[in-house]
């Protein structure tokens, strides 16, 4: 059998390790982590019975609450929806002068155009619209469709290589596959 030895200075026994001179004592947990590991484990199981939690074979559990992302941003979609029907309903009808022309409506688009060129424009036209690989730059005067407000407004409305009957189609098509041009016309236009 091994004799215990407590540390003189706080009375506790020790585990019998040492290190350098520091004897490791074997005292308790403190009853805080205990009261924090049952606190999580209960909010844990709370949340597992309240929200959508586990994956199933056909879906998920709902949870008793019923709240699902899809409901979550459909209420944010009827939200945003609300802040726009002031101006956009405006954007959308009048032609680019008029809309130039007027400072509140401008005010209005330029926040919210600053959002919607970031959230659907940036990751191929880059953040300051400088373009990227394989990507046209938007601060230059070399347009495809023409730098126009209106010829913008188009591109914006029918999109590219989008489902809109009149969208515009930006794909190199392949001239020597389909014979469009000979092999001497795309030596050409490789010089030129």
């Amino acid at each position: 059998m091994t004799v215990k030895e407590r540390d003189p200075l706080t009375g506790h026994l020790t585990t019998g390790h040492e290190w350098n001179g520091i004897t490791e004592l074997n005292t308790r947990v403190p009853r805080i982590i205990w009261f924090f590991i049952a606190l999580t484990h209960i909010v844990a199981l709370t949340i597992w019975v309240l929200m959508p939690a586990w994956p199933t074979v056909n879906g998920y559990t709902r949870g008793v609450l019923g709240v699902t992302q899809k409901g979550l941003l459909e209420e944010e979609m009827v939200v945003g929806a609300a802040a726009r029907a002031d101006w956009l309903p405006r954007v959308e009808a009048l032609p680019a002068t008029a809309i130039l022309s007027d400072p509140a409506l401008m005010a209005r688009a330029d926040i919210a155009g600053a959002r919607l060129f970031g959230d659907n424009c940036s990751g191929c036209h880059g953040r300051n619209a400088g373009g990227g690989p394989g990507f046209p730059s938007l601060v230059d005067t070399a347009w495809l469709w023409g730098g126009s407000e209106a010829a913008i407004m188009e591109t914006l409305r029918v999109g590219i290589n989008a489902q809109h009957p009149d969208t515009r189609i930006a794909q190199m098509p392949a001239f020597g596959q389909t014979e469009m041009l000979t092999r001497a016309q795309i030596g050409a236009v490789i010089t030129y």
